[in-house]
């Protein structure tokens, strides 16, 4: 499996310089290569290939107007042309209904004024790690790293990013073993929710912790200040960091909380059963700040690679099986209940908790899917309206 490992980078004034011209060379051979499949398209010409591209860019690097791309690492240029191909394969793809999730738009031009920007490194680029615990990229030096934990092994890639914030982050490509867990008898199901994150199939309930929420009135008076600023002058980007810092707080803070639920519900359970939500649907809804704020995706995601790695079962329940309306005790599906029903009593006399009701259903769909015997032996389909979702790695 891949993993990516994240750690904060330090460039002293110089090397800030020279990522912030890699970073403008990378997005602008990026743009280049939109370009000419633009112009190629509009003048219906064969769609330009990679070598075309490549070819292009070698020759673009000799005149006077771009020789200034030689002043990079070829392998961050040449990544910056893999980046446009993969937009423009994704974006076919899209608009055939071979690749899952909504319709994406034509491949856009990246803009200057974006704050978050990266580039990639692989090992053609021949980047290493220094005795000394510094990151050594060609054509910017030894940069000092903040190590927070050790790398498992050897890195494939290594990309570099700044983010609104102007924290800079390098994050390492690495294949790792799986790291199976001793078997556990114990199984749980997943109600995700909004008053509590998490409702769990023996009746656990996991309040929400509203990150953003609890940040909100003082990421407003940061934004309040950053629109009393005149443009242009130094204290509005001043304050403009300050907005990003803001942001991205709310966000690590978020992103550590699920982290370790995630990792105490792997460990514990040998089958994790989930709903398999509609949660772009539900963040146009007017709950959309509460779901955004919840990160019901990123849970899901974080459950399904450690999950995969930790030689445990997850399986994703489909959304349209009636966890709420079903009864846990006998089975019996009945009417649909408005979200201010929070108990109900069935006609088997049956009195049920609404979201501790339908994880003990979700448990059992996922059962009936996935029946947990061994760690090899994981049984067969049953009859319930559930499906499996294959683990996959995460990067």
């Amino acid at each position: 499996m891949q993993l990516r490992y994240a750690y904060r980078l330090t460039p002293t004034p110089a090397q800030h310089r020279a990522l912030a011209r890699a970073f403008g060379c990378a997005r602008v051979v990026f743009n280049d290569a939109i370009a000419a499949r633009r112009a190629a398209h509009e003048n219906g010409e064969p769609y330009p290939t990679d070598g075309a591209l490549s070819k292009a860019l070698t020759a673009a690097k000799r005149t006077p107007e771009r020789a200034w791309l030689g002043e990079v690492s070829a392998v961050v240029l040449q990544q910056a042309l893999a980046d446009a191909n993969t937009a423009y394969r994704n974006f076919f793809a899209s608009i055939k209904g071979a690749r899952k999730g909504r319709k994406l738009g034509v491949p856009r031009f990246r803009s200057r004024k974006d704050r978050a920007q990266s580039i990639r490194f692989t090992m053609a680029a021949r980047f290493r790690v220094t005795l000394a615990g510094r990151l050594r990229l060609p054509g910017i030096g030894d940069v000092p790293v903040r190590w927070s934990r050790e790398l498992p092994g050897e890195p494939s890639s290594v990309t570099v990013t700044v983010d609104a914030a102007g924290r800079y982050h390098a994050s390492f490509v690495v294949d790792v073993p799986d790291q199976p867990l001793p078997l556990v008898q114990h199984e749980v199901g997943i109600d995700l929710g909004l008053t509590h994150f998490a409702v769990l199939s023996d009746g656990a309930k996991v309040d929400a912790p509203r990150i953003a929420r609890k940040a909100q009135a003082k990421l407003a008076r940061a934004q309040k200040e950053l629109a009393r600023r005149q443009r242009g002058s130094k204290n509005r980007e001043k304050s403009r960091r300050k907005v990003a810092r803001a942001h991205v707080r709310v966000a690590d803070t978020r992103r550590d909380w699920l982290h370790k639920l995630s990792t105490t519900v792997v460990r514990e359970n040998q089958l994790i059963a989930v709903e398999d939500l509609a949660v772009s649907g539900l963040a146009r809804t007017r709950l959309a700040r509460s779901v955004h704020d919840a990160g019901w995706s990123t849970f899901v995601a974080m459950l399904t690679y450690k999950a995969q790695r930790a030689g445990r079962t997850l399986v994703k329940v489909d959304r349209w099986f009636p966890s709420t309306r079903a009864c846990s005790a006998c089975g019996a599906i009945g009417e649909a209940k408005p979200l201010h029903v929070r108990e109900w009593t069935c006609g088997c006399g049956t009195v049920h908790d609404r979201d501790v009701n339908a994880a003990r259903n979700i448990l059992a769909a996922g059962r009936a899917v996935m029946p947990v015997e061994t760690a090899s032996d994981l049984g067969k389909p049953g009859q319930l309206s559930a499906k499996q979702e294959p683990t996959g790695s995460a990067a």
